[in-house]
């Protein structure tokens, strides 16, 4: 058995609050990944395009807010 099926087996066995706070470890551990990415996508230089693209559709008047 790998170390992704025992461990998939264990959470199986999980209370749900255990699985809760499992899940949201996870979860910050997903987020701080995803901070990690943009900030170094950021850095790189791999946003001006949609930086640009903003500054030009909130200068025509077309910028949709999220």
């Amino acid at each position: 058995m790998s170390r992704v099926e025992q461990l998939k087996h264990e959470i199986e066995s999980l209370s749900s609050e255990e699985f809760a706070e499992v899940y949201r470890w996870l979860s910050e551990k997903d987020w701080e990944a995803w901070d990690k990415e943009i900030e170094a996508d950021s850095q790189s230089g791999r946003l001006e395009l949609l930086l640009r693209e903003a500054r030009r559709e909130k200068s025509e008047g077309t910028l949709r807010k999220l």
